[in-house]
């Protein structure tokens, strides 16, 4: 089985790849999600946000609000940091124990899809290759406020609070550039998943 870690940063276009790649029959771990997962309420992990941020990032429901949540960590690099290391070594074995039971399944390709593959802990050993997601800070800025309502200072504090795009790229073994239309993307895609059979 051949494990891809597709990463990039906010709003690079990482989930509209990862989505083009299932269609072309890829098996898809989105690392997000498992951390959706985790946090629920009566769980550890939610337990343990709540000591470290306090009740007021709850929704009424007892849920985490992950806007709050968002708001709260991406302002001060300190509190991203706590909570990167409450969750990331449980994202990383949930994911693992995923890997192992597709590779039981005979899976052939698989795409572990996660913004943070490079810098958090114990998931770039997980993948043969990493592909990285780009775009300019202008395209970036210009997607997020049109499809997300974001301000630009919304996403430039996103993205300092990430490793920038350089570095990622000198990590990766495909860098995808997607600013270009969806169209040209796909086809970048569709090349870059046929040279892999």
């Amino acid at each position: 089985m051949l494990v891809i870690g597709l990463t990039g940063n906010f709003g690079t276009g990482k989930t509209t790849v990862s989505k083009m790649l299932a269609e072309l029959g890829a098996t898809i771990i989105d690392a997000d999600k498992l951390g959706h997962e985790l946090i629920q309420p009566d769980t550890e992990t939610h337990r343990e946000i709540l000591a470290a941020f306090g009740s007021s990032i709850l929704k009424p429901s007892g849920e985490i609000d992950r806007n709050k949540l968002g708001k709260l960590v991406f302002a001060d690099a300190a509190a991203l940091n706590k909570l990167n290391q409450i969750i990331h070594p449980r994202i990383s074995e949930t994911a693992k124990q995923k890997i192992e039971e597709y590779r039981q399944a005979g899976i052939r390709v698989l795409v572990l899809e996660a913004a943070l593959l490079i810098e958090a802990n114990g998931l770039k050993h997980l993948v043969d290759q990493v592909w990285v997601t780009a775009a300019p800070e202008a395209t970036i800025i210009r997607r997020l406020k049109n499809e997300r309502g974001l301000k630009e200072e919304q996403v430039l504090t996103r993205l300092q609070a990430q490793m920038p795009s350089e570095e990622k790229a000198k990590q990766a073994d495909v860098v995808i550039d997607t600013d270009c239309s969806l169209d040209e993307l796909r086809t970048k895609v569709t090349e870059l998943w046929h040279n892999l059979r």
